[in-house]
């Protein structure tokens, strides 16, 4: 999953006196009844409007797409394949192809069936225009449209045509092309057959509206990442993305995978050292449900990596087909062990975070009708769904082991680890984070705490040493920002069990700061403080140092980023000044423009960089790294949070009036977590190509 962060200044609420103004002369003042209801315009009949059509999606986007930013911009994309892919999943479709049009529209073409284009006896327009014009038309309601489907709700493609300035809808049926256009959701004439034609399919064309959308691009790399997805969980579909924007810039990527989820372990688990080579898989029919799909394999990872999908929509919080496949393997795995003879009398049972530690798994089930929790489809409720799967996996589990004793040998063993990893954890933690810790009984003695008890206003600085500790402890803000000092670098937690990482010192000290415990005992109701902040030097250690926080949070406190409480400081590089007149600068760029307007003349920007490229090759800097030019002005160059003092730090960092800061999101979590095992893992090659790859992209690289 790859980690983004966007930026957000997050400021202090202002205590202000509000006072009522006056009402202007001519304004009606509307006094109250007995009842509660004002005399004057009185709610009735008339004040209800009635939005017609697919007036409600362009009112309101954010209802049907989850918002106007990137993610719903690309969910259209999603919307139109996802018909395709329920053709493909039908078995009446073999190719989908997505192109970025030079336009700036989307193309997405498949040779499915085609929409049909016959009369509608109850509405009496051709079929493809109530598809593309109504919301909840499809053939995703009743008998003999689909068995199975993911555009559950039948609002696809009718929102992406509202949402659009213009959409072209190309269905090959029956011999003929038939066309038909819109313009936000209007349709622009009858459909017309304007060619007879061989083959079937459908082609729809859309034109995002840039007065709905924040951004019109689209991002080519979380549309690879997605579609890649959606191929290997619709396995023998052929899948093709073509870019065509820009002609330097051409790109063309096929999926085509035969394995089916199997596949989708194995692109998971390529850049890990596995437990057992044999990748256990399945897929059944199953009358009480349609489809269940399964395949996992054991890595020597510390946790566990599983996605769920029902009817290829991916379900971040699981649900009963995940309850379904945890019960079974667990259940599995024990009763295996003890008739093995590799679990004596005495030991105790393996526990479900034991046999999941390592473990990858990719868990598919196609219904005929899918219950989700809420809109966003993150949790699948179909108590079907967990019988199917228990029983489907249990089954096939007890042959897989007898038939792969090796490969039975080395998943039990790594269960075995990891129930004497637990123990040795528990031990820890119950030594380290005692009840009365986490009270703030005993909060650790270099943490310089907030005074206020309301963790709703309340943040936490991790301040990279002593030196920049003492000046964020002397700058801040006491009643509201508590300050937290750490030596050195943390132990990169990507390559630790628990029971090593709770015997780090830093790490001790932040757990029991935030209140929040860790492992199977965190709850995120203990949390002290709103905001986690950080605050790092920007130089390489610094941000290594940065990295290895990151990683921290994103294994073992990942709910603090998804409920937003995690953010980057943004100290500024550069302090220019020219007498009284000063500025900080937080880019080359910045330092750039702000040397022009001091100067007001553009052309003393090239002359001042080469005096300052001179002054660092010689040396020549004053203390604290002050450079002064030839134009009058003096440019500080900050390497470390500890150059500057209190009150420096205070106004451009830690100032929640002025301050910049970054909120840490994570936008694609499989992508996230192949970043970091790359980056943070045991592995070097593939660190060494991710470095090769990317080294030209990096801007002031420090040696």
């Amino acid at each position: 999953m790859t980690l983004f962060m966007a930026e957000k200044t997050s400021k202090k609420p202002k205590n202000k006196e509000v006072k009522k103004a006056a009402p202007a002369k001519g304004t009606a003042i509307r006094k109250k009844g007995a009842d509660g209801h004002t005399g004057a315009d009185e709610y009735g009949a008339g004040q209800i409007t009635v939005l017609e059509g697919l007036e409600p999606v362009r009112r309101r986007p954010g209802m049907y797409i989850g918002s106007t930013g990137p993610e719903g911009l690309h969910h259209l994309i999603w919307e139109v394949v996802d018909n395709s892919i329920d053709e493909a999943m039908a078995g009446h479709c073999n190719t989908i192809t997505i192109t970025l049009e030079k336009s700036g529209g989307v193309s997405v073409d498949d040779d499915g069936r085609g929409i049909p284009v016959d009369t509608h006896k109850q509405f009496g327009k051709s079929a493809l225009e109530l598809v593309m014009t109504k919301l909840h038309a499809g053939g995703k309601f009743g008998a003999g449209g689909y068995k199975v489907s993911g555009g559950l709700h039948g609002v696809g493609v009718s929102v992406v045509n509202a949402l659009s300035t213009h959409v072209r809808a190309e269905v090959k049926r029956d011999g003929q092309l038939w066309v038909q256009e819109y313009k936000r959701g209007i349709p622009q004439g009858k459909v017309k057959a304007i060619k007879a034609i061989r083959g079937t399919g459908t082609k729809i064309t859309f034109n995002p509206d840039s007065s709905i959308f924040q951004t019109l691009e689209f991002n080519w790399d979380t549309m690879i990442a997605h579609l890649r997805q959606q191929a290997y969980l619709t396995a023998g579909v052929t899948m093709c993305i073509y870019d065509r924007r820009s002609k330097e810039l051409e790109k063309d990527y096929t999926f085509h995978f035969e394995g089916g989820v199997k596949s989708y372990v194995w692109h998971l688990n390529h850049q890990k050292d596995v437990r057992h080579p044999n990748i256990f898989y399945v897929r059944k029919e199953r009358d009480d449900v349609g489809e269940v799909e399964i395949a996992f394999q054991y890595t020597d990872d510390y946790k566990e990596n599983a996605y769920a999908f029902a009817n290829n929509i991916y379900n971040p919080e699981g649900g009963m087909h995940v309850v379904g496949f945890r019960t079974a393997l667990t259940r599995v795995l024990n009763s295996y062990a003890r008739k093995s003879n590799i679990l004596k009398e005495k030991d105790d049972n393996i526990t479900g975070d034991d046999s999941r530690e390592g473990l990858t798994s990719v868990i598919s089930i196609r219904l005929k009708e899918p219950q989700f929790e809420g809109q966003t489809k993150a949790k699948l409720g179909n108590p079907e769904a967990r019988t199917a799967v228990e029983a489907v996996l249990a089954e096939e589990l007890e042959i897989f082991l007898e038939e792969n004793p090796k490969d039975a040998q080395a998943i039990i063993e790594k269960c075995v680890i990891a129930a004497r990893a637990r123990l040795a954890a528990r031990a820890a933690r119950d030594t380290i984070l005692r009840k009365g810790m986490l009270e703030g009984l005993t909060l650790p003695g270099k943490l310089a705490d907030c005074s206020t008890r309301d963790s709703s206003r309340s943040e936490l600085f991790l301040v990279e040493g002593d030196s920049a500790g003492g000046s964020a402890k002397q700058g801040r803000d006491r009643e509201t920002q508590a300050i937290l000092p750490l030596r050195g670098k943390i132990l990169n937690v990507e390559r630790a069990r628990l029971d090593k990482i709770l015997t780090n010192n830093e790490i001790k000290s932040l757990i029991i700061a935030l209140g929040t415990n860790i492992g199977d005992q965190f709850n995120i109701e203990g949390l002290r403080y709103e905001r986690i902040v950080i605050m790092t030097d920007a130089d390489v250690d610094g941000a290594h140092i940065r990295t290895l926080l990151l990683t921290l949070f994103y294994r073992y406190f990942q709910e603090l980023i998804l409920q937003g409480h995690l953010f980057i400081a943004q100290p500024p590089l550069y302090r220019l000044q020219k007498g009284k007149e000063f500025h900080y600068a937080f880019s080359d760029e910045e330092r750039d423009r702000f040397i022009a307007s001091m100067t007001g003349d553009s052309k003393s920007v090239s002359k001042v960089k080469k005096e300052i490229e001179q002054v660092e090759t010689e040396g020549g800097e004053q203390e604290g790294g002050e450079i002064k030019t030839s134009t009058g002005i003096s440019i500080q160059r900050y390497k470390g949070l500890g150059e500057m003092n209190p009150e420096q730090l205070w106004e451009t960092t830690m100032d929640p009036e002025k301050r910049v800061m970054k909120l840490v999101t994570i936008e694609d979590a499989t992508r996230a977590d192949q970043v970091f095992d790359v980056l943070m893992g045991s592995e070097v090659e593939p660190r060494k190509r991710f470095i090769q790859t990317h080294a030209k992209n990096v801007k002031n690289l420090d040696i």
